[in-house]
């Protein structure tokens, strides 16, 4: 590199040592050609110009337009610039490149360790004399001619001189500019037709140092004293004004202004500014960039400290230099700390200190009878005699009757956790407060029987005289009027029945009914409707009066659609007759009775439900009208069948088949045309209740005698304990 002693002599050591590069090139590549144009045959002891290494390649035009004369000039500049050089391949470099519409390398860097060689080479070039391809050129140095593998060093300056006569035939700025970036400084030299603003396009600046244009390659040579004076030339740093404010880097001939480290060249080229990294945003810190030229510190805000890693902050933790006065917990906050509680407690105004938390006492609870607090928390308990739920909340009374922790002998009466002991009707409670002792209740005027009172043990129950029944209230005697019977109707709502047969079907209904002795005690009656499908219209608990079961009836709307017997056979037998619909349990001896009304052929399978009801003990009825098969009324009806079915031809004879359902209901009310012998009638009900006196008064003494049995093996066991 060009290294003026009086220049680097003025400057910092660290300033003197940043002026060492690559600049210096171009004044070496001057001072070769200063030397050539300056050039006369001289001795060849005369001292040559002295510079640092420096890689130079010539890139010379052999376009056609170039004479044969022209061009021997131009290798006589080129060999005159190479006698002024040091040359070596551990001093100035040299390589020669000629261009026309083809790019040829003549020698390249590493070819030639001396003038003698390089000049035999010069001289035995023969021109290309085609375009001039300039961009091409510069194109083929950047990748080839300044190449390792071709003798370029890459700490030496590299620098290029063009030789041209004429405009470039392609684009010359854009490769130009790339080579520049690349670190080539270029030189270009014009001759006769070379376009200036080609030339200031490929040439380094400033321009003045590195454009030069001549009339004609005859005086090509007047230029060597000017590049004596820019390569071995005064030192302007040292012998003028050059207004830098900072540093001053001397180039042959001329000079630039440089600025310290941490500082910016100005547009006038000579002042600097700081460069403020902060204000930039180059910078890493986390919070607080502090500035100085060229570089930069971190801070923190306050309250924070800075990492190790002299960028990023963490926040002060106040709670460990140990002088607070938190009765809990310490959290530490920016610029100080503040105090929280622990779960179930709540902080004082003090900030300080904590309270815990009675959500009882508050309120803050869902307990339905006791609260148990504890800090923030709370459980349920119950009072004496009742049981925690499982939601933890609610209470339900013990029930001890029900668990079975009393020794009541009869009858247990329970209260919240405690009972008490009764006694069945016709029994007392002893002194002991738990058993009971029969007591005779026909004796008292409290039984209320109307004709006799017949004791039993621990109870009582009243008989009627000869041809008398026993009444609904167990206690008065009357005459028959009808039997006492559970009586589902099923009638047949299909599309066949049509809407006024349906009616007469309705009157139908209602005139059984009437036969009836309807009450809640007395007969009960149910009525489902059936077609596709099963609808009940009323249940047997529904109504208690047989006007209310004929307004209801009354009321019925026609279903309509298919025949489905079976299915409702079905529903009667699982559903009407279910406790849960009103009829009474088989234990009471009430009939239960089914009455099925139908008009044509069941569309599905009536013999599983049919059979299964008379299976199930209810005496079934089955009533046909029109088509209605007797084969399928004989498979409903009870045995014997000739008493449970009846058929009428059209729908205006149901009538006459309502007097004679009549007849095998209370047989007493009939007109003679069919004796039937029921069950129910007075004189068989009156045989079988004073059979039944007999029986009970049996059965009563056998009961008081096992009774008394028993209560001795009860003395002898406790005896015993």
């Amino acid at each position: 590199m060009f290294e003026s002693p009086t220049f680097l002599a003025k400057l910092p050591p660290a300033v003197a040592m940043t002026t060492r590069r690559a600049g210096a090139a171009v004044a070496l590549v001057l001072l070769n050609m200063a030397a050539v144009a300056a050039a006369r045959p001289k001795a060849g002891s005369e001292e040559k110009c002295q510079s640092g290494p420096a890689d130079l390649v010539f890139l010379i035009d052999s376009s056609r337009s170039v004479r044969p004369h022209d061009f021997e000039s131009m290798t006589k500049f080129i060999i005159d610039i190479l006698d002024t050089l040091d040359i070596g391949l551990s001093a100035t470099r040299v390589g020669v490149v000629q261009y026309s519409s083809q790019v040829r390398s003549e020698f390249s860097l590493n070819s030639y360790g001396g003038v003698s060689s390089m000049v035999d080479a010069i001289r035995r070039i023969v021109p290309l004399a085609q375009g001039t391809m300039t961009g091409l050129a510069i194109r083929y140095i950047i990748n080839n001619a300044f190449s390792e593998h071709q003798g370029d060093r890459p700490e030496v300056p590299n620098v290029a001189v063009i030789v041209t006569d004429g405009r470039p035939q392609d684009r010359v700025a854009e490769v130009a500019a790339e080579a520049r970036e690349k670190g080539i400084e270029i030189f270009a030299v014009g001759v006769a037709r070379a376009d200036m603003a080609s030339l200031r396009a490929m040439a380094s600046l400033p321009f003045e140092d590195h454009v030069f244009l001549v009339e004609t390659f005859d005086l090509i040579h007047q230029f060597g004293l000017q590049f004596q004076d820019k390569l071995c030339g005064v030192d302007l740093c040292v012998e003028s004004e050059h207004g830098c404010e900072h540093i001053c880097e001397s180039s042959p001939g001329s000079f630039r202004c440089l600025c310290l480290p941490g500082y910016a060249l100005n547009d006038d080229g000579k002042t600097c500014t700081a460069i403020d990294l902060c204000a930039d945003g180059e910078h890493d810190c986390e919070q607080i960039c502090v500035s100085a030229p060229g570089v930069f510190t971190c801070d923190c805000k306050r309250g924070f400290a800075l990492n190790r890693d002299k960028k990023t902050c963490t926040m002060l933790d106040f709670c460990s230099f140990g002088n607070h006065t938190c009765d809990h917990e310490c959290v530490s906050v920016l610029n100080g700390f503040q105090c929280r509680c622990k779960d179930g407690y709540r902080l004082m105004d003090d900030g300080a200190a904590c309270q815990a938390i009675d959500l009882c006492t508050d309120g803050e609870h869902d307990c339905e009878q006791i609260c148990v607090s504890a800090p923030g928390v709370f459980t349920c308990d119950c009072k004496r005699g009742f049981a925690l739920n499982r939601d933890k909340k609610t209470c339900t009374p013990i029930d001890l009757c029900a668990d079975g922790e009393h020794d009541c002998e009869q009858i247990c009466v329970s209260a919240p956790g405690v009972f008490t002991c009764e006694c069945h009707r016709g029994f007392t409670l002893n002194q002991d407060k738990k058993t009971c002792t029969p007591s005779d209740v026909c004796h008292s005027p409290d039984h209320g029987c109307e004709h006799r009172c017949v004791s039993t043990a621990g109870s009582y129950y009243c008989v009627c005289p000869d041809g008398q029944l026993l009444q609904e209230d167990g206690k008065s005697c009357g005459s028959c009027k009808s039997a006492i019977v559970d009586l589902v109707l099923v009638i047949d709502g299909s599309k066949s029945v049509r809407p006024h047969n349906f009616e007469l079907v309705k009157k139908f209904v209602n005139e059984v009914v009437d036969t009836l002795d309807v009450s809640e005690h007395g007969t009960r009656v149910g009525l489902v409707q059936y077609s596709s499908r099963v609808r009940a219209e009323f249940t047997l608990d529904r109504f208690h009066s047989a006007d209310d079961i004929k307004a209801a009836v009354m009321k019925i709307e026609y279903m309509e659609k298919g025949t489905m017997t079976g299915l409702a056979l079905a529903h009667m037998l699982e559903s009407s007759f279910s406790e849960a619909e009103g009829a009474r349990p088989f234990a009471r001896g009430i009939p239960r009775i089914g009455l099925v009304f139908t008009d044509g052929r069941s569309q599905d399978d009536i013999s599983e439900y049919a059979k299964k009801a008379k299976q199930a003990g209810i005496i079934m009825y089955a009533v046909g009208v029109g088509k209605a098969l007797e084969e399928e009324l004989r498979e409903i009806a009870s045995e014997p069948a000739e008493k449970h079915f009846y058929y009428a031809s059209d729908f205006s004879a149901i009538g006459a088949i309502a007097l004679n359902l009549k007849l095998n209901v209370c047989p007493e009310e009939s007109q003679g045309e069919i004796e039937v012998k029921d069950p129910c009638a007075c004189e068989n009900l009156v045989d079988f209740q004073q059979a039944t006196v007999t029986n009970l008064d049996r059965i009563t003494q056998s009961l008081a005698a096992m009774s008394a049995r028993l209560e001795q093996l009860e003395r002898r066991l406790l005896n015993r304990k």
